[in-house]
């Protein structure tokens, strides 16, 4: 896959101060790094976005997590390998993203979930991160940005 837009650099900075500024309150969130790769990897897995799953792959290990526990993200409901509260940010991940699909979204239930788990500060970073990710999914599908290659 060759990338269909040649010089990023030449894009309006104030868009990635924006970003800049987003990537900061996600972080100031109070949410573990493993957990925000795992929500970014599941969205990203969803939306086909193959930079963006090669990338939370990268920062998922960075952050200390597991070759077993990245590769088996995508069946996280029968893989034994991850917390009530993570498997709570993949479902609120899942459905976040999902609406395309038609599906409910995020129904009250998965909302409860994810709110036992995490305060609202942290919840704020969780659903943060994954609009993010979506955004940046999107943008990567339409031009095609290839695996292993990076912004800017």
């Amino acid at each position: 896959m060759e990338n269909r837009l040649k010089n990023k650099n030449t894009n309006n900075p104030d868009v990635w101060t924006a970003v800049r500024h987003l990537q900061k309150a996600i972080a100031a969130g109070g949410v573990d790094p493993k957990l925000l790769a795992l929500v970014h990897l599941r969205a990203s897995q969803i939306n086909g976005c193959s930079a963006c799953v090669y990338a939370s792959v990268t920062g998922g290990k960075k952050a200390g997590d597991t070759d077993e526990r990245l590769h088996n993200v995508a069946a996280w409901r029968e893989a034994p390998f991850y917390t009530d509260a993570e498997r709570a940010a993949l479902a609120l991940a899942e459905a976040a993203t999902r609406l395309q699909d038609g599906g409910p979204g995020v129904t009250d239930e998965i909302w409860e979930e994810v709110n036992g788990h995490f305060t609202e500060e942290q919840i704020g970073a969780i659903n943060l991160e994954i609009a993010l990710t979506n955004f940046f999914n999107r943008i990567n599908r339409t031009i095609k940005e290839p695996a292993g290659k990076t912004w800017g």
